[in-house]
């Protein structure tokens, strides 16, 4: 009797704890890692877990997964692979809005499968945005099918989201019972996203028709920058095509003029090789900018020729707006001659409207143009300060490193092989290709750090406590049994099913790591007293976490879409619940098979 007391006080003070987490993370108060650190630090004052205990978390499989995983994604991001699939889907998806629907849907989920969706989510949106305009289609009418995607995208593998791995810790811990391999989860996660590219099909005239906000957005990323480009001696690209360079630097890469021996050629084309003192006169994007600047196979022309009358020192880049009324308003930047006044080099300009002369040291300067400029850090606050210059701000590119683009898919090719062959364990498969995306360039390690979703992370390591807490007071088998009581008598089915939405209407207010600790626990209980193994009840639940396309707030990715296509709260609902109860359906069908050996085609009758 004064054991179960002791028990019944440990379930009151944790559901007492749980209570104001849950408000916490409802509330956003606090942050949302901020209040797993709180919830943490409540179980081990109150003595409902030890120190050793709550502190787990951080040297966790699942942990050191999710870290991994996103420096993986940054060294894909830094190498421009995922760039350049993103354009090659923009290209493949034709006029048809149909098609596009049938081309973004699957490629975006694919690409989920390795890395973190709402990246994915993040590197589509201009893209789709930019196409829609082109084709003159509503951007409502293609973002949110491809947030959708994003999702359903992260049920391929096990490492995608943080949910499964929570989960497949969670069984591990579980006498009896196994956890998931990388590829557990595949067989679903196929079928969700066939049914899901179905559905939209069939679907697409719920989606509004709105074209969605900052459809000029050209004027904020300025991708238009006019350069000079200089073939030096001994270039890896002497002798090789202009299209070799152009497919290395990717779409935003435009060739605007050619000049050989001071003259221009106009018969030069990209199968014509590149020699040594061409001048290439191009617009690139900034990323594009930057890898030019880094590439030790180009010269910049302007360094090329004026970089050693700035001397030694820290040089960097930053961009310069011409001021209202400035004095270099209609004056060229041969005349200017920054190097002099400013000790300072004009490496491109960006200009709204209107065309640029063909030689950059020609133009002459406008309102609101913006220059690129190059130079010792400690002389632009005197430039800074000019009157002619309306602000001066860092330079918002990040160099491409393309030439390891091979190196990065083949390091992401090795984890992948190493985890699914078991020949390392998981954690330590993608630990090693975080290292080795630094080791050989493929990201820099300021980057890396950057990549990694602190909140993510701590959050991680700050919620498996909870369920640790969970199954120890026993307040996992109290919820049980009293969910037992109620699907006693219900097809296995119906209790998969049950799992699933529980944890698709918790994880509109929690995030999907929350969800899935808080309730697998409980799915595992009631395994237990329904005598069937657990993996499939854990899988539901961590599904209806991952899954659920109730509300924009459910999901990261959806929040980052509510804006530029202009949705409103019931779009996602109208479109989301009857996906989301399709989904339900078709997860816990396949988990019933995969796991308790349950039919794969529908029977009728005897």
């Amino acid at each position: 009797m004064p054991h179960n007391a002791a028990v019944s006080f440990d379930q009151t003070l944790f559901l007492l704890i749980l209570a104001v987490g849950l408000y916490l993370f409802v509330s956003e108060r606090l942050r949302v890692d901020v209040t797993a650190m709180v919830l943490l630090l409540a179980m081990v004052l109150t003595g409902v877990l030890d120190p050793h205990q709550a502190l787990s978390g951080f040297a966790s499989e699942p942990a050191i997964i999710v870290a991994a995983v996103f420096v993986i994604s940054g060294g894909l991001a830094a190498t421009g692979i995922t760039e350049r699939i993103g354009q090659w889907i923009g290209r493949a998806a034709g006029r048809s809005e149909a098609r596009a629907v049938a081309v973004v849907m699957p490629a975006v989920a694919a690409l989920s499968a390795f890395t973190h969706h709402v990246m994915v989510t993040a590197m589509m949106l201009p893209i789709l945005q930019r196409y829609a305009r082109e084709r003159q289609l509503p951007a409502s009418r293609l973002l949110m099918p491809m947030s959708l995607a994003a999702s359903l995208g992260t049920t391929l593998t096990l490492v995608s989201a943080p949910a499964f791995l929570l989960a497949s810790d969670m069984l591990e811990r579980t006498p009896g019972a196994e956890g998931l391999g990388i590829f557990s989860v595949t067989p679903i996660g196929i079928a969700l996203v066939v049914v899901g590219v179905g559905y939209m099909q069939i679907a697409r005239w719920l989606l509004p028709r709105r074209s969605g906000a900052g459809g000029d957005d050209d004027y904020l990323r300025l991708e238009r920058y006019r350069t000079e480009l200089l073939v030096p001696e001994g270039s890896r690209w002497n002798t090789r095509p202009l299209e070799e360079l152009q497919k290395s630097l990717g779409d935003k890469f435009r060739l605007r003029g050619w000049l050989r021996d001071g003259k221009r050629r106009d018969d030069l084309g990209p199968t014509s090789p590149l020699l040594a003192g061409d001048l290439l006169l191009v617009e690139a994007a900034a990323d594009e900018l930057l890898s030019l600047h880094d590439d030790p196979g180009l010269d910049l022309n302007a360094i090329s020729r004026y970089g050693s009358k700035l001397g030694e020192g820290e040089l960097q880049l930053v961009q310069a707006v011409v001021a209202p009324g400035s004095e270099f308003i209609g004056r060229s930047i041969r005349e200017l001659d920054f190097s002099r006044q400013f000790d300072a080099l004009v490496l491109g300009l960006w200009r709204r409207d209107g065309d640029v002369a063909q030689r950059l040291s020609d133009a002459r300067l406008r309102e609101g143009d913006v220059l690129v400029l190059w130079g010792k850090a400690a002389h632009f606050s005197d430039l800074s300060a000019h009157h002619g210059f309306l602000m001066l701000v860092p330079f918002a590119g990040e160099a491409k490193r393309r030439l390891r683009a091979p190196l990065a898919l083949g390091i992401l090719a090795a984890t992948v092989v190493a985890a699914t062959t078991e020949w390392l364990p998981a954690p330590l498969a993608f630990l090693l290709g975080a290292v080795a995306m630094v080791a050989t360039g493929c990201v820099d390690i300021g980057r890396a750090y950057r990549e990694i979703d602190v909140r993510i992370f701590v959050m991680i390591a700050g919620v498996i406590p909870l369920g640790i807490a969970m199954e120890q007071t026993g307040t996992a088998d109290l919820l049980a049994r009293g969910l037992l009581r109620v699907v006693a008598d219900w097809p296995t089915l119906g209790v998969l099913l049950v799992l699933f939405g529980a944890a698709a209407l918790l994880t509109q207010i929690l995030s999907d790591s929350a969800t899935t600790v808080l309730l697998a626990p409980v799915a595992i209980s009631l395994a237990g007293s329904l005598g069937l193994p657990p993996t499939p009840f854990v899988v539901c639940t961590a599904l209806g976490a991952v899954v659920a396309f109730l509300t924009p707030i459910g999901h990261h990715g959806n929040l980052l879409i509510l804006r530029p296509g202009q949705y409103r709260f019931g779009d996602f609902l109208l479109v989301g619940l009857p996906l989301t109860a399709l989904v339900a359906l078709v997860s816990a069908w396949l988990a019933r098979w995969l796991w308790l050996a349950g039919p794969l085609l529908p029977t009728f009758g005897h």
